[in-house]
């Protein structure tokens, strides 16, 4: 469908504007196709249909304004909502308490690499943020992140041309299974550790 799009804007300014909306929104933490946007753009540069550079930047951009986005929307939103009195107050609250731990020690790692994993890359924003990393931080490894992943996946949808979207794809879902199966083993140890 994102290609289809693509293709059926009259000009190609649109397709960009398109591409940053699409990619932005989805660092953002909506749930959508950022990166296959991205993929298609760079399919249609290798076809002389847009400029690879403006792919690049224009997906780079949208990434890291995404991303400050969802981490404001954590940083405000979701903090409150974890932190509010209530049902699971307590549960909540020590959610927050690991979380802060885990992004005081894995911050950097998990907003850099979380660019090239579906559930992060729609995630980690509004963790940093509800998890109180330092936005300056944040912002360094979020602008190396989203530019490295940019460039990257550009380049491989440019090179591979339109084999890179079905590659990309396929990656994506053994990811998502790999975690899939490694949360549904790290919680049966859990349950069967207790007592």
């Amino acid at each position: 469908m994102t290609t289809v799009l693509l293709l059926a804007l009259p000009t190609s300014g649109l397709a960009y504007l398109l591409l940053a909306v699409l990619v932005g929104g989805e660092s953002a933490g909506a749930p959508l196709p950022g990166e296959t946007a991205l993929i298609t753009a760079a399919v249609l540069a290798s076809q002389g249909k847009l400029a690879l550079p403006a792919v690049v930047a224009t997906a780079a951009a949208g990434a890291i304004v995404g991303d400050n986005f969802g981490y404001l929307l954590g940083r405000q939103g979701a903090r409150r909502l974890l932190s509010r009195p209530g049902r699971f107050e307590t549960a909540r609250r020590g959610f927050l308490q690991r979380g802060e731990a885990f992004f005081e020690r894995h911050g950097p790692k998990t907003v850099f690499f979380g660019r090239w994993l579906p559930f992060l890359r729609v995630t980690a924003a509004l963790l940093a943020g509800a998890h109180r990393m330092r936005w300056r931080t944040f912002l360094a490894w979020n602008a190396l992140g989203g530019i490295s992943w940019a460039i990257s996946v550009g380049i491989a949808g440019y090179v591979l041309g339109q084999a890179a979207s079905a590659v990309l794809h396929t990656a994506g879902l053994v990811v998502i299974a790999v975690v899939a199966v490694a949360a549904l083993v790290f919680f049966g140890w859990l349950k069967l550790r207790r007592p």
